[in-house]
């Protein structure tokens, strides 16, 4: 009889151990012949080394399952030991990551399709779209499929700190408490896609760093995926200092939307620059996505049909006056 340790390292051993312990009670019942505790994210087995290795086997499969889909329950068990389940089905074959509630993340336009394609063959992209066109939301489920498949290390976020049209005022509370109100839009996705105990020791470890712009100065990020939004809010000098951080091993996806972009009128922003001084550059890919690409509530496409409309009208309105002098 020999005893090993198994430890479960990239999953939240509450998802993998089920409610009420009923996944770790199961496994037990499928190999009555080992003794099985469950400690935290460590299972210790005692038994014949012949059932032992086929007990390693069905874990670690359990286990991979477990990390694609954030999710584990009885019925997949019995399927996963079974062979009866498989992740390479046409169904799963243009999912990105799985939610922590098992649903699928896929790309749900031709442009967010373009975006993962893009993602694959070039090192640094820029994803142009409007509110809800889905950018940053793929953009961050690409970047947590890589974390997942161990492609890379780390998972850098980074947003400038500029207000949306109004002041905030001095906030309360130390460095994040002041600067996760900028920051939360980021937060959200990822807890979409990790589960919230992952996420936390993820953020502990700095292997997955959210933080402002202004702290990329004098970094180089090597064998990381490395996502700017809100892009459009950038000044020159911001944008040319967080595209020179990349490292070895690193992609870079910059997000933004032109028409919204709140900087002071006397200022120019960076991405517009960038799209016209790196245009044509090898290596770097440009993805445009438009109304048709959003997601959001069906009126979200609306408000923004109507804004470009007005918007349209302004301009026109602005050449006659101009023709008239």
């Amino acid at each position: 009889m020999i005893e090993k340790h198994i430890v479960l390292e990239d999953i939240d051993p509450v998802i993998f151990y089920g409610k009420n312990n009923s996944n770790i009670q199961m496994i037990k019942a499928l190999f009555p012949k080992l003794r099985i505790v469950a400690r935290g994210n460590v299972i210790k087995v005692m038994g014949e080394e012949e059932e032992m290795c086929a007990f390693e086997e069905v874990i670690l499969s359990l286990e991979q399952y477990c990390v694609r889909h954030n999710f584990l329950n009885e019925e997949s068990i019995l399927e996963i030991i079974k062979g009866n389940k498989s992740d390479n089905s046409e169904q799963n074959h243009n999912v990105i990551v799985y939610s922590v509630t098992g649903k699928p993340i896929t790309p749900r336009s031709p442009n967010q399709q373009k975006l993962v394609k893009e993602f694959e063959k070039n090192d640094m992209i820029f994803a142009i779209g409007p509110a809800g066109s889905g950018k940053t939301y793929t953009a961050i489920a690409l970047a947590v499929r890589a974390l997942k498949n161990k492609e890379i290390k780390k998972i850098i976020l980074s947003r400038p700190a500029v207000e949306a049209g109004e002041k905030l005022g001095f906030l309360p509370g130390d460095m994040k408490d002041k600067i996760d109100p900028y920051l939360q839009p980021l937060y959200d996705a990822l807890q979409d896609m990790i589960p919230a105990a992952k996420l936390k020791e993820y953020m502990e470890l700095n292997i997955i760093q959210i933080a402002p712009l202004a702290f990329m100065r004098g970094r180089t990020l090597n064998d990381a995926v490395v996502i700017l939004d809100e892009a459009q809010n950038t000044t020159t000098q911001q944008i040319k200092m967080f595209l020179t951080r990349m490292g070895m091993n690193t992609k870079m996806i910059v997000t933004g939307d032109m028409t919204q972009i709140d900087l002071p009128s006397s200022q120019t922003s960076g991405l517009v620059e960038a799209l016209r001084i790196l245009k044509g550059v090898k290596g770097i890919s440009f993805i445009e996505l438009d109304k048709k690409d959003i997601v959001r509530h069906r009126l979200v496409t609306r408000i923004v049909e109507a804004y470009e409309k007005y918007e349209e009208k302004r301009r026109e309105e602005s050449r006659k006056k101009q023709t008239e002098k």
